[in-house]
């Protein structure tokens, strides 16, 4: 009885072996899968915006949109006087302009100028043109 009870004891221990040896080596995708599905995030859905463009500037402007119209409610439940939400969205989202970004523009016009004069052209009067351009940027 001791004989077959060892015999027994090692059947089942390499029969398991076996099994869990292959039902590794079966299962190997399914580990890649955990965490993706229908219910899961970043997976297959609409890819996200470009920083820069049309869409994500949308997308931006909304989400400030919805947070002022959030901050005025807590201003409105403490009696304080609503901020126009347009007015600080516009503000918010309007370029800064610093000495930095300037100092870049006018880079820019003086490398623009080089090529205009290589090429034959008239240069642009280089304090005129950074003037404008902050001014477009600006808004």
């Amino acid at each position: 009885m001791q004989a077959a009870f060892g015999y027994v004891i090692f059947g089942v221990v390499i029969v398991g072996a076996v099994v869990a040896v292959v039902s590794l080596l079966g299962s190997g995708q399914l580990y890649d899968q955990i965490g993706r599905g229908g219910l899961s995030l970043k997976e297959d859905g609409p890819p996200e915006p470009e920083p820069g463009g049309a869409v994500y500037e949308a997308e931006r402007s909304e989400e400030i949109r919805q947070m002022l119209i959030a901050k005025n409610a807590r201003r409105a439940a403490r009696g304080e006087a609503e901020q126009d939400v347009e007015k600080e969205l516009s503000d918010l989202v309007r370029p800064r302009v610093d000495a930095a970004l300037v100092a870049e523009i006018r880079k820019m016009v003086v490398a623009r100028n080089h090529r205009r004069v290589s090429r034959g052209r008239e240069p642009l009067d280089v304090d005129a043109e950074v003037e404008r351009q902050v001014r477009d940027l600006a808004g």
